[in-house]
This record gives structure tokens, sequence and C-alpha cells, in this order.
């Protein structure tokens, strides 16, 4: 049965911020960024549709090309695994949950699903 779990993300949205490059601590290089994608289920009790707000980090080189080049407003598609990162903080543990990208494509509206 364990050939048979997956995590795969596929999110179709607007990037809302778009991070930069830094080297960490152990030589390894990282871009975050943000998405928004707008839900589809129903709206809140104030009549407004809330958005989801998704951290993306790149890690390889081929991705971290392709968050170098995007632009706030821009719609985009990235496929990818969910991931939860652990960190220390002043008071205590925390964790985030992130999608770590394997391909990044930059879309134009026509082409949105």
């Amino acid at each position: 049965m364990a050939g048979s779990y997956v995590n795969q993300v596929r999110l179709v949205g607007r990037v809302s911020d778009v991070g930069e490059a830094r080297q960490l601590p152990s030589g390894d290089t990282v871009h975050p960024w943000r998405l928004v994608v707008p839900r589809e289920d129903k709206a809140t009790r104030s009549g407004r549709k809330q958005p989801d707000v998704i951290d993306v980090v790149c890690w390889s080189a081929v991705t971290r090309r392709a968050a170098g080049r995007l632009q706030i407003g821009q719609d985009v598609e990235v496929e990818g695994a969910l991931r939860r990162r652990f960190f220390r903080t002043a008071a205590g543990v925390g964790s985030r949950y992130e999608v770590e990208a394997r391909s990044l494509t930059r879309l134009r509206i026509e082409s949105l699903p």
C-alpha cells in the first residue's frame, strides 16, 4: 500500500508577493513567494469571498530563476508538494505549511482553466 501515497499539489492563482532569493546558513538557496487563489465555495457572512494565500518555495535552480521573473498580479500555475516546516521562535517551536514548487508556469489570462 505504500506505493499508493501521493503528495502532489497543483495551484492556479495570482502572485501577491514575489519575495527574493536568499542563501541559508547551510549554503542552500531558496526563493519564497506568495500565491493568492480565490475560493470557489460560498462567500463569508459579510458577502465577500475569502481567498487562500499560499506560501510557495523554490529550491531548484530552474524554479528559482522562474520565481525571479515573477511580477505581482501575474497569473501562474504551480505544481509541487505540500511541506510542513518547523522552526524555533521566542515562544517555542512553530510550524508552517508551504508548497515546494517542482514547476512554475506563467500564464496568460486566456489560458486559465
